[in-house]
């Protein structure tokens, strides 16, 4: 995916998250999380990604 469809999507994402507000926003993330990894073929692609994520840093 190009930069420019990473943004794409990462804008979509964040102004999903501001429409459901901040009650939800965990739901979502974990459906959009779950609806995303049904996608792939492989579990432990998967896992690893989520993996990934939790060790994200700011």
């Amino acid at each position: 995916m190009a930069q420019v469809d990473i943004e794409t999507v990462y804008e979509a994402i964040a102004k999903s998250i501001d429409l459901v507000g901040p009650q939800q926003s965990e739901h979502f993330l974990a459906r959009l999380a779950l609806l995303l990894s049904q996608e792939s073929d492989s579990t432990e692609k998967v896992l690893s990604l989520v993996k990934q994520a939790g060790s994200l840093q700011e």
